[in-house]
């Protein structure tokens, strides 16, 4: 439908079908039967692929970690076919929108813009569409982290006709009914928190509650009180994830080049018990990761490369260049395989 509307959102097609009436549902469905059957064909081989990379993964011990977004956006078709799952006007638009308050580093805070849940309506359908969700996410991955998971607790709601995030309010959501109702279902699901960030107490409070691991940032640990810093490995707990960087974050090589001052380097050197070379501080974080007493380590691919800047893979707030670098089979030699398979050794992560 939005391909033949010319990439219209659903919000601006004509009200028959803009609001599912059943005599326009099936009067679309047969005038765009040959396009929809050729997209479920497309749909059907992608899917009977995927399943088989994943079974070939398993077999060989790998897990696949995926992401759940907290939220979806308004031109999605969760809400032109659900909208009675989000808070929205009489016209269908939203009456709410998501995003954090000011901080430190934005005096505005941010205004995402996604349609906020009815979390009432979810809990007397008891999250039928959370279940349903998670369970297609897990033929896909073998864990979920959950995106911006103190959303799960407590979500900054901001009235949609404000154009920043600081007349928002925090609003409680279900969260005990909603992760009880989700290990009903799914007993052995396998989550991750994404809890970076500034994390309060009624937060921690339900990742014990639940043994949620959260994740620790290892490029976020030499910053301010590096004693009580939480990203510092001797202040890890067993229960956690530690990466060297996300997707949102530079490579370790481009943050040392980049990002960091010589206080930064001073503290990074003072950790380590010595200074190390721009070429080398890949292998000396990772390093610091392995050996923690987390339980997951996460390395990505372009600092095993040690590669720079140029190999980011997404810059926040920015559209351009984004999601562009790809692994080459000629950047996997066997010299890299040889350190991280003697380095996953040493420190019993085989």
């Amino acid at each position: 439908l939005k391909e033949h509307f010319q990439g219209k959102a659903w919000s601006d097609w004509p009200a028959e079908i803009k609001h599912r009436k059943p005599d326009a549902m099936n009067e679309w469905r047969e005038k765009l039967k040959e396009r929809t059957e050729k997209e479920r064909f497309i749909q059907y081989i992608f899917f009977k692929q995927w399943h088989k990379l994943k079974e070939y993964c398993n077999n060989k011990n790998i897990q696949i970690i995926g992401d759940i977004p907290i939220y979806v956006t308004y031109d999605s078709a969760d809400v032109w076919s659900h909208p009675e799952l989000f808070k929205l006007d009489k016209n269908e638009q939203p009456s709410f929108v998501a995003g954090v308050p000011p901080d430190y580093f934005s005096e505005t805070g941010q205004r995402w813009g996604n349609p906020i849940y009815t979390w009432d309506f979810h809990k007397e359908t008891g999250f039928l569409w959370w279940i349903k969700r998670i369970e297609h996410n897990l033929k896909l991955y073998d864990i979920v982290r959950l995106d911006h998971f103190r959303g799960f607790v407590a979500y900054w709601e901001i009235p949609a006709q404000e154009e920043t995030a600081i007349n928002g309010t925090w609003v409680d959501a279900p969260v005990e009914d909603f992760f009880t109702t989700i290990f009903k279902h799914f007993p052995n699901v396998a989550l991750i928190a994404e809890d970076l960030g500034t994390i309060t107490p009624d937060v921690k409070l339900v990742m014990q509650t639940f043994q949620f691991p959260g994740m620790k940032l290892l490029i976020f640990a030499f910053g301010d009180d590096i004693a009580r810093n939480p990203y510092i490995p001797h202040n890890y707990e067993k229960n956690s994830v530690v990466y060297t960087g996300t997707h949102d974050n530079n490579t370790i090589k481009g943050w040392f080049k980049n990002e960091t001052n010589e206080e930064t380097r001073k503290k990074l050197f003072k950790y380590l018990g010595r200074e190390v070379s721009e070429a080398n501080v890949y292998r000396e974080l990772i390093r610091l990761a392995m050996m923690s007493v987390a339980n997951t380590a996460i390395i990505p691919m372009q600092d095993i490369l040690g590669l720079d800047e140029e190999a980011r893979m997404n810059l926040p707030a920015t559209t351009e260049n984004n999601w562009e670098w790809r692994l080459l089979p000629e950047q996997l030699t066997p010299s890299v395989a040889s350190e991280l398979r003697e380095i996953t050794g040493i420190y019993g992560r085989g």
